[in-house]
């Protein structure tokens, strides 16, 4: 029996921000994404790429104000879309981990699609969240990013960074720990017979 497509494909509007995207849990890691804060985009990018998850987003906010709404409205939509994609999660590993390094950087994730969202964010040095990457985009938004992520695919996620001094590298290194992390929770494993979960649901 060929199993169901996990794909969604979900809209958000709102007077800060228009987001449309689309998604297939069992992709390539194929990506076609324009938020309008570039250096967001080269992180979804990554996320993309390392979960194997094909992710096509065009957002429009009003980042002539700040790019909060614009980046935090699109990982709402995303964390939307894996959950609708996902289904009763059926036949799926559920639980995921990684460990990724960039230069000097080093970041751990722990990803488990239980249902109860939950984020233990730790790691980042003082001073990262007020430094601007890319020139837009706050290092505090990482954080804002997977707890929107979290809250909206019903995601226990763990993140870590164990090593790290250059910004740029301590954002990407936490984005690509958790893709994937989640890719392995996600994959759908043959052992696995039903839910995953001696509750029955997650």
């Amino acid at each position: 029996m060929t199993p169901q497509p996990r794909v969604a494909s979900i809209s958000r509007e709102t007077s800060e921000s228009s987001v449309e995207l689309e998604l297939d849990l069992d992709g390539t890691g194929a990506s076609s994404i324009d938020t309008g804060v570039p250096f967001y985009d080269h992180m979804l990018t990554a996320l993309s790429k390392h979960s194997l998850i094909d992710l096509t987003i065009r957002a429009k906010g009003d980042t002539h104000i700040d790019v909060h709404h614009t980046v935090e409205d699109t990982a709402i939509v995303l964390g939307q879309a894996l959950k609708q994609a996902l289904g009763d999660k059926a036949g799926i590993s559920r639980y995921g981990d990684a460990l990724v390094p960039l230069d000097e950087a080093l970041a751990q994730a722990v990803v488990d699609v239980s249902g109860r969202p939950y984020l233990v964010h730790s790691g980042e040095p003082d001073g990262f969240e007020l430094h601007l990457i890319g020139g837009h985009f706050t290092g505090s938004m990482v954080r804002h990013v997977f707890e929107a992520i979290t809250f909206n695919a019903g995601l226990t996620v763990h993140v870590r960074l164990i090593e790290g001094r250059d910004p740029h590298h301590i954002a990407e290194a936490e984005f690509k720990a958790f893709a994937r992390a989640l890719r392995t929770a996600i994959t759908r494993d043959e052992k696995v017979t039903g839910i995953p979960s001696t509750k029955g649901a997650l």
